[in-house]
């Protein structure tokens, strides 16, 4: 067993101060037993915690550290950036140069806005659909988590699922009356919406390939029948792509499927760590927000220019050649392992990997949507995690989280991995 004692000694004192001594819910290890490590630094694919202990890591702050922590071109451009001031509360020639890298990547972004997270993304590009439409209801899908806004608290994924929380206290249910929830794959539950508020739904907000609750793609088809049918009633396609976005292909799942969305979330890798968010898409929609159009949205830190030269040093990094192989290598080796080890060992396991994101499931039976993946055996996914933490590997605490790959992951990595997912298996 690893020395954990002195982040023992700081989860203690942190939970006299924060809510379950955590300032994001599923840090606090509930799901898996035990008390989370505090990390002192990172390197590449690795952490190290206050006790000195070193883990392969697959968590990568959930998302953004594409090129592993701490990458010499992103600690450079930050050292350069924050010399000349952290933030300036006006224009940056930095939002320009990320803007327009990033539309370089997602064609379907014809103009953007900048916020500072994930969440803002959403609710921002929530509020937009419904000016532009002038509808109302908006239809998610049960297992995709779009951030923390009250409107989207609606049988989300995640950590509401990794808790066992209900959709969550102190959402008003005037606030979520205009939200409906569809079966993520079952595009014929969407089509049910459509002809029952013909006239009434603004959006359809998706993740593409569902990454909260736990890493799950969409079946042949799907986005596509998304596609058809916000076409046919008028309402707009929205791509929730913060995880996914240069995670399952450069241009992201849109450019992945084919499918060309109406609007588009972002946020994660656009960041290199910072935190940082976007919205964007057709350049007629997009000409709505304040001060060009009369959707009013704001923000004092958006477009900082820490986040914004990390968000360039990430996407220049990911222009690469060879990147994205890597990730089919590496990312092969380490699911078809783990497969391998399962089998071996006599256990189930569902796996899915696209680009540098994947997950496991223990269960016997396919996993699609929702209802499939919370018949997971947890306990048995809480004794996988907590072994492999117990030799130096870092997933995230919860059956319901997708795992990432960084370009820092090599063969070396994986093998240390498989190595102690054998240990694990024949301990489970």
């Amino acid at each position: 067993m690893l020395d954990h004692s002195q982040s023992n000694e700081l989860f203690d004192r942190a939970q006299n101060l924060m809510p379950g001594g955590v300032s994001s819910p599923v840090r606090a290890f509930r799901a898996v037993g035990g008390q989370p490590l505090f990390i002192e630094r990172g390197e590449g694919a690795t952490i190290y915690d206050v006790d000195g202990n070193r883990y392969i890591d697959y968590v990568l702050s959930w998302g953004p550290l594409i090129l592993g922590h701490a990458h010499p071109d992103i600690v450079s451009a930050l050292q350069q950036t924050a010399a000349k001031g952290s933030s300036y509360g006006a224009p940056s020639p930095l939002e320009i140069e990320l803007a327009e890298l990033i539309m370089s990547f997602i064609s379907s972004i014809e103009m953007l806005r900048f916020v500072n997270s994930g969440t803002e993304a959403t609710m921002s590009v929530l509020r937009l659909a419904r000016a532009f439409s002038g509808r109302s209801k908006i239809i998610k899908f049960i297992g995709n988590y779009h951030g923390h806004a009250d409107m989207l608290l609606v049988q989300a994924g995640s950590g509401v699922a990794t808790l066992g929380l209900p959709d969550s206290p102190g959402v008003p249910a005037a606030t979520v009356s205009d939200t409906l929830s569809a079966v993520y794959n079952d595009a014929d539950s969407v089509a049910r919406l459509f002809e029952r508020f013909p006239d009434q739904i603004a959006a359809v907000i998706v993740e593409p390939v569902a990454g909260n609750m736990g890493l799950v793609p969409p079946v042949d088809g799907f986005l596509q029948s998304l596609r058809d049918l916000t076409e046919s009633y008028n309402a707009l396609l929205i791509f929730d792509e913060v995880m996914t976005g240069f995670r399952v292909h450069p241009g992201g799942a849109q450019t992945l499927y084919g499918i060309r969305p109406d609007l588009t979330a972002l946020g994660k890798v656009i960041g290199g760590g910072l935190p940082v968010g976007a919205y964007g898409g057709r350049r007629e929609i997009m000409e709505m927000v304040a001060p060009l159009g009369s959707m009013y949205q704001a923000g004092t830190l958006s477009g900082n220019p820490l986040a914004m030269a990390a968000g360039i040093a990430t996407l220049k990094g990911l222009q690469t050649p060879g990147i994205w192989e890597g990730f089919e290598t590496h990312g092969n080796q380490l699911l078809n392992g783990l497969n391998d080890i399962a089998a071996s060992a006599n256990i189930p396991v569902v796996s899915n990997r696209i680009g540098s994101m994947f997950g496991m499931f223990f269960s016997e039976q396919a996993v699609t949507d929702w209802d499939s993946a919370k018949t997971a055996n947890t306990e048995r996914f809480s004794r996988y995690f907590n072994l492999m933490l117990d030799n130096g590997i870092y997933l995230a605490p919860s059956q319901f989280e997708a795992g990432f790959l960084s370009t820092r992951h090599g063969s070396g990595e994986i093998a240390t991995t498989l190595a102690a997912a054998e240990y694990a298996f024949s301990r489970i």
